[in-house]
């Protein structure tokens, strides 16, 4: 299947009332896991990458690579941009043919997030999805993250939606970025940003929270669960392991082959969390 546009992906998730994950991927062994875990489970999901992780590669790279993978693929899966922090992230995705985009202007003031955000909702046009964010989220990815948390205020929601027009929302409500152990939703903060808007809610940080608190966000709106430490670790930890065991190891195919086995089963057992129906 052709990838699809997020918003395809929000509707089929709202309608069934499932959660789709979304998972980062940088490279051939991270998409091709995912992809396996996908055809698995059978939920609708976002493959996304952050302007941090096409150093490498490219936007174009990261399209062509996970296009062609999904080419075989029955079930819908979106390609997103993760944390565009600038108009100009947006703007080579979008040349890149991405079909959802994140835009990040968390870290600045309230009225400048809302123009940014808004300046992008005019770039992505309404035939893809955007999603946005408000509040900042503690925690890093690739050792970037903000000066502070910033918890996402249900006071400023109605409004920010209203004048953004995302079909998103990613929200700070004590959900981290990285490998954060100790990190705990606040569920009645949730509740009372799901009570200021319909729009779907994102939650970000997915690879440290408690398993029960991730099999209840479907009850609070939220159609997207951000993974990236987890599936990132699954792959370092497989290589790692093959080192030890044979320093003299020279076959980077079964080693490649076994970190994508470790990403599959990583991606599966999320999905599978998020969505308690699904089992």
């Amino acid at each position: 299947m052709a990838l699809v546009s997020g918003l395809e992906i929000i509707e089929e998730c709202t309608s069934r009332n499932l959660v789709a994950g979304a998972f980062n991927t940088t490279n051939l062994e991270t998409t091709m896991g995912i992809v396996a875990a996908v055809e698995r489970v059978g939920v609708p999901t976002f493959i996304q990458v952050a302007p941090t992780n096409v150093a490498l590669s490219g936007y174009e790279y990261i399209y062509d690579m996970v296009a062609r993978r999904l080419a075989d693929c029955p079930v819908p899966v979106a390609l997103h941009l993760d944390h565009g922090k600038s108009i100009g992230a947006v703007e080579d995705a979008l040349a890149a043919r991405f079909t959802s985009i994140m835009i990040d202007a968390s870290e600045e003031p309230y009225e400048e997030n809302l123009a940014v955000s808004a300046r992008a909702r005019t770039l992505v046009g309404p035939e893809l999805a955007l999603e946005a964010e408000l509040g900042s989220i503690g925690g890093k990815e690739d050792d970037i993250g903000p000066e502070q948390e910033h918890r996402t205020d249900p006071a400023q929601v109605g409004r920010f939606v209203a004048e953004v027009g995302c079909d998103m929302l990613a929200v700070s409500v004590g959900n981290v970025h990285g490998h954060a152990p100790d990190a705990r939703i606040d569920f009645d903060l949730l509740a009372r940003v799901r009570e200021a808007t319909t729009v779907p809610l994102v939650v970000h940080g997915g690879s440290g929270l408690p398993v029960e608190q991730l099999g209840r966000l479907h009850e609070f709106g939220v159609v997207k669960v951000n993974v990236a430490s987890d599936l990132r670790n699954a792959m370092i930890r497989a290589f790692g392991e093959a080192w030890v065991a044979n320093p003299n190891e020279a076959s980077l195919i079964r080693v490649s082959q076994q970190a994508v086995a470790a990403i599959t089963e990583v991606v599966e057992r999320r999905i599978r969390v998020l969505n308690p129906v699904v089992g």
